[in-house]
Parts: C-alpha cells; sequence; structure tokens
C-alpha cells in the first residue's frame, strides 16, 4: 500500500506568526476542494516570535502538518534543504509564508507537473506590488540569469514552484543557492521546466526580510552555480586550462625578450637590460599566476576524486 500523500508543501520561514493561521486554512481550503492528501511542512529558520507556538497550535486543528525547528536562523536555503529531506509527496510544493504566494495556484501546477510532463514549474509574478527599488534591480537580475543559463524563466527567485519528488531528491541548496532552484534541476539532468503565471498579493504582515544585499549575493552565487553546473566535477579543466595558457603566454614573451635581447647585442645595436623592461616581469607574473592556477585545478582535482558523493549518478530507469 503506497501511503504517499499527493502533494507536500513546504513552507520556510521566519517570524511570520501572524501569517501562518490563515496560510494554513488556505491550503487545507484547496487540498479539501481538490480532494488531494497532502502533508505541510512548516520549517521555522529561527524565529523569535513565536511562530513555532503557532505551528504546534495549528498542528491540533490540521493533522497532517509537520514542523522543524532551527535553534537560529541559517537563511531559506538550509531551511528548504531540511524541508526537501522530509517531503515525501508525489508533487512537492515550496511557497513563501508571508501570503504573498496563493495556495489557489497549487491544483494547475500540479496538473502540468503529472499531465504535461514538467520536472519542475516555477512561478512568474508577472504583476508585483514591490516597490520599484525591488523590482528593477529584479528584472535586471533575472535577465542575467536567462543568459548564463539558458533557461527561459520569467522569475528565477519566485517562492512559489512545483517539483516531482525525485527532482528535489536529486539536488542539493546551501549558501543562497535557493534562488537557483532551475538552474540546479538542470544541472542534475531535468530539463523540462516550465513557467505559469501566478497571482502577487501585497503582504499582509510584517515586513520583507531581504534587503539590497540580496542582490551582491545573488550575482556571487549565480557566478557559483554556474562554475558549478560546468566544471564542479572537473575543476582541472577550468583553472588547469586558464593556467597553461597564462604560462605559455608569460614564457614565450619571456624568451622573446631575452632572445631580442641576445640577437640586438650580437648585432651590437643598441639595447635595453632585461631588467629594464616592465614587460619582462608581467611575463615572469604570468608564469608565476599560470603554475598556481595549475595547481589549483590539480589540487580540486585530487579533492574532487576523494569525495565521498564523486559517484552520485541520478539513474532515471532500469531494466533486469
Amino acid at each position: 500500500m503506497n501511503d504517499r500523500p499527493d502533494i507536500s508543501v513546504v513552507v520556510p520561514l521566519y517570524n511570520e506568526a501572524e501569517s501562518l493561521p490563515e496560510l494554513a486554512a488556505w491550503i487545507d481550503r484547496v487540498v479539501t476542494r481538490e480532494r488531494l492528501s497532502c502533508e505541510l511542512l512548516f520549517v521555522d529558520d529561527g524565529s523569535s516570535d513565536g511562530s513555532w507556538t503557532v505551528i504546534e497550535q495549528l498542528k491540533s486543528k490540521y493533522p497532517y502538518i509537520k514542523g522543524i525547528s532551527f535553534m537560529r536562523n541559517y537563511g531559506k536555503s538550509a531551511a528548504l534543504y531540511c524541508g526537501f529531506a522530509e517531503a515525501c509527496g508525489e508533487v512537492v510544493f515550496t511557497m513563501d509564508a508571508d501570503l504573498q504566494d496563493s495556495p489557489d495556484e497549487i491544483p494547475e501546477m500540479r496538473r502540468m507537473i503529472l499531465e504535461d510532463g514538467y520536472d519542475m514549474v516555477s512561478g512568474w509574478k508577472k504583476h508585483r506590488f514591490d516597490p520599484i527599488g525591488k523590482r528593477w534591480p529584479s528584472k535586471f537580475f533575472n535577465l542575467t540569469a536567462r543568459i548564463v543559463s539558458g533557461i527561459k524563466l520569467h522569475d528565477f527567485n519566485c517562492g512559489l514552484k512545483a517539483y516531482r519528488l525525485k527532482v528535489i531528491k536529486s539536488i542539493e541548496v546551501y549558501g543562497e543557492m535557493h534562488r537557483y532552484m532551475p538552474i540546479l534541476a538542470k544541472y542534475a539532468g531535468f530539463d523540462n521546466i516550465g513557467e505559469k503565471v501566478v497571482e502577487h498579493r501585497p503582504r499582509k504582515f510584517g515586513h520583507s526580510k531581504f534587503g539590497m544585499e540580496r542582490m551582491l549575493k545573488g550575482y556571487l552565487d549565480l557566478i557559483t552555480v554556474t562554475f558549478m553546473s560546468h566544471f564542479g566535477r572537473s575543476p582541472m579543466y577550468f583553472f588547469g586550462g586558464l593556467g597553461t595558457l597564462m604560462f605559455l603566454l608569460g614564457g614565450f614573451t619571456a624568451i622573446w625578450i631575452i632572445a631580442a635581447k641576445l640577437y640586438k647585442q650580437a648585432h651590437c645595436l643598441p639595447l635595453r637590460a632585461v631588467t629594464d623592461q616592465p614587460l619582462f616581469y608581467l611575463a615572469l607574473l604570468a608564469v608565476i599566476l599560470g603554475v598556481m592556477l595549475f595547481l589549483a585545478g590539480f589540487l580540486g582535482e585530487l579533492i574532487n576524486r576523494g569525495s565521498s558523493d564523486r559517484n552520485k549518478y541520478l539513474i532515471d530507469k532500469t531494466l533486469e
């Protein structure tokens, strides 16, 4: 007998005590109307406003609620990581706890996963209620992510997403990588990623927990996830290739400078001492940096080969 629920809803939260009762009631109305079995996972990311007490109270009213509480604030990625580890529904949803994501989107997004064959469906908040100071940086950020990743999504950072269960069990969310779930899914081999326009509601309680510093973190994480996607398994391809190029460029330049001096000296032509030429020192610097980059790639390969999960490959089907 399969006891797996139809859906799992993972809700990371930080100081959202006021919104939790309304969110739980809303989700309950949706799953009751659609006759879906559900598990609702609240992940309390070190709240200090009594959010965990509210979750405990809601558990008595909605038995399918589960909860995880952190000792301190670790961040949204950590909350999603732990929520994904516990989730077991056929389709797994993520949404924010601030009531800006609508649970009414759940049935259609579930249908897109099960009937249209998507591995992941990302929400697109086409009409947003955020101030212009957040909207325009977000547009630029999403444009950059589209160009770098090749994934044609308008809103990478929308909290409302739906996944097949095997997708969330195949990706690892860390740092601030929750912004790049579609890229992580694509890197794991799930290329069928869809998008749905979803309702964006004004914040009803509290205030946003994210400041402008998330834009800087977002771009740094984009560089990280792009590098890991292309060179995470073989860092020597990047560091070794770049190091070899710099070593050869610097080496040939130094040889050319020395050869030019010897030629001029042999033919009694005016010449400058090698050590008086800035280009010679730049060539030596390129040689040293090339060696260092090559060694970095070599050490990266050694570390990667010794990693315990180096052979963690996703198997889609087997035949016996």
